[in-house]
């Protein structure tokens, strides 16, 4: 059985995302590297070897502690140094894209359990929420600097729906910051798929709510048991980000079409003066959009990855060194001096 569906998160607010610096290769490589680590699991399911998966006391290698990854550095500049020292003519430099294959894959993805799956979808249920995980480390950090993550992110419903239940082809930018003309916007989440560019607008409540659109700034949000109150209008926002998005495109040649939606999966949408190209998706027909959506077997495409590229050139990223590269960096050079 199969763990197909986790979208890819390559861009969340203002945070660094190593998709910024490789999104031609991170796509793919996080496709093998998840389907890598189901089969392992399931195997070790089908076989009762999820005991393997416990950081038990008897075994040394889930208690050893981690070395840092200074420590780590230093190890991988020794070994450099002794290759280049026996082959002059074929002296490798360690890029940064090396370092990230060899470090953090296999500690990021190593899945630990804190309890037995009793069926194959409580440990598919275990094995997205560590994905999830992993996805969030990718989407914030590099191996030279991450940013400060909001903890509410990890909780976040709406994020976790959109990486949980959408192909592996669906690459993410959720609630992005773009810099344009020198100012921060904020732009509507986007989901680029192998067909189409969406901007997603979730406008939701308590259940059964009823949402009454009208082209002003505000629309009602209506409801049995509460009081009638004003919630900010979506489409203007959606429309913005259309516009945006559509002129980086053209200025870059990227063929791939913009679609806007406002989603409500537990209420309701009464919007009659919606423009044509403005899709409402509520309690009535988000089902089978959102089966349609899934069903999408279209592999990653150039123009996808190419329109991911322009975009992520145009975001605002807020970041910090990692100490511990400024400590390998200072060894380096050290080592080199000598």
């Amino acid at each position: 059985m199969g763990c197909e569906n986790m979208g890819q998160l390559i861009k969340i607010q203002d945070y660094i995302s190593r998709y910024e610096h490789g999104i031609y290769r991170y796509p793919t490589q996080y496709v093998r590297l998840k389907k890598q680590q189901w089969e392992k699991v399931n195997y070790a399911f089908e076989n009762g070897e999820l005991y393997k998966y416990f950081p038990q006391d008897e075994r040394e290698d889930w208690l050893e502690e981690d070395p840092g990854f200074f420590e780590k550095f230093k190890n991988m500049f020794r070994r450099q140094s002794k290759e280049v020292e026996s082959k002059e003519e074929e002296s490798k430099e360690i890029t940064e894209s090396e370092i990230e294959d060899r470090i953090y894959q296999d500690k990021d993805l190593r899945l630990t359990l804190t309890f037995m799956p009793r069926s194959i979808d409580e440990l598919k249920i275990t094995f997205l929420n560590q994905m999830f995980k992993f996805q969030m480390k990718w989407a914030t950090s590099t191996v030279r600097e991450k940013s400060l993550v909001n903890p509410e992110y990890y909780v976040d419903e709406k994020l976790k729906f959109l990486l949980q239940r959408f192909p592996d082809t669906f690459l993410i930018l959720y609630q992005p910051v773009f810099r344009l003309n020198k100012a921060p916007v904020e732009l509507e989440t986007i989901v680029l798929t192998p067909n189409a560019t969406w901007c997603i607008s979730f406008l939701e409540d308590e259940e059964d709510s009823v949402f009454d659109g009208s082209n002003g700034k505000f629309w009602v949000r209506r409801h049995h048991q509460r009081e009638e109150k004003k919630v900010v209008n979506p489409s203007i926002s959606l429309h913005r980000s259309e516009v945006i998005i559509k002129r980086l495109y053209s200025l870059n040649q990227v063929d791939l079409p913009i679609k806007k939606a406002i989603i409500s999966r537990n209420g309701y949408i009464e919007y009659p003066a919606a423009s044509f190209d403005l899709i409402l998706l509520d309690k009535k027909n988000f089902t089978p959009w959102f089966e349609s959506m899934r069903k999408l077997s279209s592999p990653l495409k150039h123009h996808q990855l190419k329109g991911a590229e322009v975009l992520l050139e145009h975001t605002q990223t807020t970041s910090m060194h990692r100490l511990e590269w400024n400590d390998y960096n200072e060894f380096k050079t050290n080592n080199e001096e000598q």
